[in-house]
């Protein structure tokens, strides 16, 4: 399991102990995971198949909650498949290569996400704050540059963090009290000296999570004041179901995201810790689709319309 380098001992593998208060109830801990996991692979497909065919969802937030199924796919498959092998076994080995592979990779999407949601915060200011000006301001050409960026520049912040944890020296012990290869549990475990690191996730933090959750705030102060100054009762209501979806997806992924990442890691509890994890990385991808779909006609629309077409289909 280790071994000798540069008068060294270096770890190739780690074991991440997972939820070891619950393993009296891993078979039932294992179902519910197992049945989330399918549910947002499932429900988010459908979203990204909708927005991909349907000619009614062919608006600039609907491109965007496309992109944003496609990253909470990527989320949950980089992480739930091997969490859900911890459950079962109560622990398990992952190698080194394969822990950093998906310590990059969630990193990436996580980023992603974070400007994602900063982009249709961005698309509700216009549409709501300046209609008029809504078509012409958020045209094709800017959509795509908002989405690449958002990906490419994720990717590219995430190989920062990456490259500099990489580097680390991981001499012993290999156990990672956590489901997956996180960043804290990954400092805890180095005997390299990891001050710079510890300034580096708060420095790449603030660009990733604090200012677009900044953004995202300024732009609803504006689309608040915007739909309180609709004389109408119903066109109040109106104008902000049209937002409502997005602000309370925003306030469960960041509010999290906020407390992960922006306080110490010594701050919380381990349990805390994983808890709030979960909560960002099974339960909002989970949630993501419903909630924009019970907010929404227009998707609700789209999914009785595909499932009549499946139906006839199916009886032909």
């Amino acid at each position: 399991m280790k071994i000798q380098k540069r008068n060294s001992t270096t770890v190739t593998e780690f074991l991440l102990l997972g939820f070891p208060t619950l393993y009296n109830y891993k078979f039932p801990f294992f179902s519910i995971v197992l049945s989330m996991y399918c549910m947002t692979i499932c429900e988010n497909l459908l979203i990204i198949l909708l927005v991909s065919t349907s000619q009614r969802l062919r608006s600039p937030m609907y491109f965007f909650l496309g992109h944003l199924a496609l990253s909470d796919i990527f989320l949950v498959s980089n992480i739930v498949p091997k969490m859900l092998d911890v459950i079962i076994r109560e622990g398990s080995v992952i190698p080194f290569v394969e822990c950093f592979t998906q310590f990059y990779l969630y990193g990436g999407s996580v980023c992603t996400e974070c400007f994602l949601l900063t982009a249709m915060s961005y698309d509700r200011y216009l549409a709501i704050c300046k209609p008029l000006h809504y078509v012409s301001m958020m045209s094709v050409q800017l959509r795509y540059i908002l989405v690449i960026s958002s990906w490419a520049l994720s990717f590219s912040l995430a190989f920062i963090t990456f490259f500099l944890v990489l580097n680390l020296d991981f001499c012993g012990p290999n156990v990672i009290n956590h489901f997956f290869c996180d960043f804290a549990p990954l400092l805890e475990l180095s005997c390299s000296d990891t001050t710079v690191m510890d300034i580096e996730i708060i420095v790449v933090s603030v660009p990733v999570v604090l200012l677009p959750f900044v953004f995202i705030i300024i732009t609803y102060v504006h689309i608040f004041i915007t739909i309180f100054g609709i004389s109408s009762i119903s066109g109040r209501q109106k104008t902000f179901s049209t937002c409502s979806s997005h602000l309370i997806v925003v306030s469960t992924y960041y509010g999290s995201m906020l407390i992960i990442y922006m306080v110490p890691y010594r701050g919380h509890s381990v349990p805390i810790n994983k808890f709030i994890s979960l909560v960002y990385i099974i339960l909002t991808p989970l949630l993501n689709p419903v909630i924009y779909s019970l907010r929404n006609l227009e998707i609700r629309s789209s999914v009785m319309k595909y499932i009549k077409l499946c139906t006839i289909n199916g009886l032909s």
